[in-house]
């Protein structure tokens, strides 16, 4: 119920059915999965690190790769050095693991982390979705285009974000609606107007919801300014 009612893009029903999973379950991660498309990183980061101590203690190796993995995701979007550490923790507890989802999730990560800098994200964004589309992963493609439209936010190139929305929007389109909440925060990161959102039910407000993506995207810009 918890995974339907979020890939619907409603959010209070899979957050207060999260709350009811316990540790069989995977609450934390599942309350992790619903903070980040909120665009409140350090909620999801947190519970993505309660969700991966949980699955330590009873010793689920892919559980904890897993929930590592998303850990080190979200955190891309904030904070790209400490995300640095979290991806490498998240590429050891990984090997010998037969987890090619959660591979990829790591790798759509660096991207984040490097968005707005990297000249070769293109590049490396098209590698990854020859591999998405030979392992038949649509909501890994999803993800992948979401990534892109963060970086063409912050190096706010129009042509290219415009491209990277029309490549989400067939891919919410051929999943039944699944995900569609995705083109709704594509156009957030970039400030553009929605003239069509999604039936997303937000945790608060599609304005607050808004302001807090958009924020990630000027909070990295003005990172990157700071740097240079």
């Amino acid at each position: 119920l918890a995974h339907l009612a979020r890939l619907a893009g409603d959010f209070p029903t899979a957050m207060d059915t999260a709350r009811t999973l316990g540790w069989a379950g995977r609450h934390h991660r599942v309350m992790g999965d619903v903070w980040w498309v909120q665009g409140d990183m350090e909620r999801a980061a947190a519970a993505y690190a309660a969700a991966r101590r949980e699955a330590e203690d009873h010793g689920i190796a892919g559980e904890r790769a897993t929930c590592q993995a998303q850990r080190g995701f979200v955190l891309a979007f904030t904070n790209p050095d400490l995300a640095d550490d979290e991806l490498e923790l998240a590429q050891h507890l990984l090997a010998g693991l037969d987890l090619r989802a959660t591979g990829l999730t790591v790798q759509i990560a660096t991207l984040l982390r490097d968005a707005g800098t990297s000249t070769d994200l293109e590049d490396r964004a098209s590698i990854l979705r020859t591999e998405i589309s030979v392992a038949g992963l649509t909501s890994t493609a999803a993800t992948l285009e979401l990534a892109m439209a963060f970086h063409h936010a912050v190096r706010g190139t129009r042509e290219d974000l415009l491209a990277t929305i029309s490549r989400l929007r067939e891919l919410t389109r051929g999943s039944n609606g699944d995900y569609a909440y995705y083109l709704d925060i594509a156009h957030f990161m970039a400030g553009l107007p929605l003239d069509t959102p999604s039936p997303a039910r937000w945790l608060d407000s599609q304005d607050s919801t808004r302001q807090r993506w958009r924020a990630l995207v000027t909070d990295r810009h003005d990172h990157l300014r700071t740097r240079q």
